[in-house]
């Protein structure tokens, strides 16, 4: 605080004429620079003042200059929360970035405005191998990560789409149906929706190509119809577990910070991760087996007992990691070594975050530690009803409580006692594998991860578009 007061004081005192408004275009560059440095230092309000008096030097002079201060003044507004000011500042230093044919600028302009104005919504539908799941949202960068501000996400009906019979395919039709009129309802429009079977759906029936074509065929007409049906708009059919680890990396990691990340996301049917190398090609790993298919290799005739599928869970369990999990992270994928932040997805990872920190249930990034998972595990072996009933009584804050007892409800309703133990198991035993790199590691639950390969999907696009114009030679 001292330093920031000393800065305040330097400045007032070595620029006297900052009352006035600035009398050249250096002086005027002076001034943006300045108001961008008050700004680092939570000081918009001086920024404007700056902004505004630097204008007049530069307005229909140098165009350039002029965009950047409209673009530096919106930052400032919305730093104070005044979405109308920052809307109408970043349309002008649109308007003259596009006269200028900087391409990068302009698309970070039209970003802005869509994140300020919230009319960025997207919408996505995974096509699960346990039922259809429907998100309308917009993303915003908070703490270090993507959050998601949800409008729409529907409770799941359990939908066995990989069973392949007719009624389940009708179902999920059903399902489709009224998910595909919600999508309009909000007129999003086709270029900011993404549907996809999910990489357990295609592992599944790539094998039996005769039922995904069949699945495929029942619900394809339904997303090429009505408002879509002369748009681009299709069902992507070629999702894999890596494909889907990568754009959950993407849509929960900032660019910025993925040299030093890595992403495990342990699904209901498998468990998918990885990280970006030096190049920024995307190195991914997977094991087939998450959650729920682990609990039906456990008890594939669900003939146990709990106290006979404890015993069997752990001895599976041993096995997988000794010859799955530990020769992943020993000797095929180094680079998980060397990444210090591990953003965690998966059901069971929302578990552990809705029993042992329901507190933090209005956080979108929920810090998690090797003893986190360790204790989750052993009250799954020994305590259940301890574990899922956890005391809310310190939890005053109505919102947060109403989230978190949401969210235990919602775990509850997607898994079971036999499905917690597995997961339980395997997420512990990749948390092990970790440890025994020689970096320390922090791992944190991203909130919503389940549609983190939405927004990854256009985030990728848009990285692609920057990419391409400053490649060019655009600004």
């Amino acid at each position: 605080m001292k330093g920031i007061l000393f800065f305040i004081l330097f400045v007032g005192c070595s620029l006297p004429g900052l009352s006035q408004n600035a009398r050249t275009a250096v002086e005027a560059m002076h001034f943006i620079k300045l108001g961008n440095t008050l700004r680092m230092v939570d000081r918009p309000q001086q920024a404007i003042d700056l902004l505004l008096r630097a204008l007049p030097a530069v307005q229909s002079k140098d165009p350039y200059m002029e965009a950047v201060a409209y673009e530096n003044l919106g930052y400032a507004y919305s730093e104070q929360e005044n979405t109308q000011d920052a809307v109408r500042y970043y349309q002008k230093a649109l308007i003259l970035y596009q006269k200028l044919n900087y391409g990068a600028s302009e698309a970070a302009m039209q970003q802005l405005i869509g994140e300020t104005s919230g009319k960025d919504l997207y919408a996505g539908i995974d096509i699960g191998s346990s039922g259809v799941k429907l998100a309308i949202f917009r993303t915003k960068f908070e703490n270090g990560f993507y959050e998601k501000d949800i409008k729409l996400k529907p409770t799941a009906p359990n939908v066995t789409l990989i069973s392949g019979t007719a009624q389940s395919f009708q179902a999920g039709r059903d399902i489709m149906k009224v998910y595909m009129d919600s999508i309009r309802r909000y007129n999003i429009p086709a270029e900011r929706t993404y549907i996809a079977f999910s990489s357990g759906v295609n592992e599944t029936f790539n094998k039996t190509p005769d039922r995904k074509k069949k699945l495929y065929d029942q619900l394809a007409n339904l997303v090429t119809s009505g408002t879509y049906s002369n748009a681009t708009l299709f069902i992507d059919t070629t999702m894999t577990a890596a494909r889907e680890a990568e754009l959950f990396m993407v849509g929960a990691i900032p660019r910025k910070f993925w040299l030093s990340s890595s992403c495990i996301d342990v699904g209901s049917g498998n468990t998918k991760g990885g990280y970006f190398d030096a190049n920024r090609r995307f190195r991914p790993i997977s094991f087939p087996y998450g959650t729920k298919s682990l609990a039906n290799l456990i008890d594939n005739n669900r003939s146990l007992d709990i106290n006979a599928y404890k015993q069997e869970a752990q001895r599976v369990i041993k096995a997988v990691s000794d010859t799955m999990v530990n020769v992943e992270f020993n000797t095929a994928s180094p680079g998980l070594h060397q990444r210090k932040t591990v953003a965690l997805g998966g059901g069971i990872a929302w578990a552990v975050a809705a029993y042992l920190h329901p507190d933090k249930a209005d956080k979108t990034a929920v810090p998690l530690t090797a003893g986190d998972v360790e204790r989750f595990a052993r009250l799954a072996l020994t305590d259940y009803q301890s574990l899922i009933h956890p005391d809310l009584t310190n939890l005053t804050d109505p919102v947060v409580r109403q989230k978190a007892e949401t969210d235990m409800n919602n775990v509850q309703s997607q898994f079971n006692e036999k499905q917690i133990i597995a997961g339980a198991l395997l997420l512990d035993s990749i948390f092990r594998a970790y440890s025994n790199t020689s970096i320390p590691k922090r791992f944190v639950f991203i909130r919503d991860s389940d549609i983190s390969w939405v927004t990854g999907k256009f985030l990728e696009s848009l990285n692609r578009d920057y990419d391409r114009a400053i490649a060019r030679g655009a600004q």
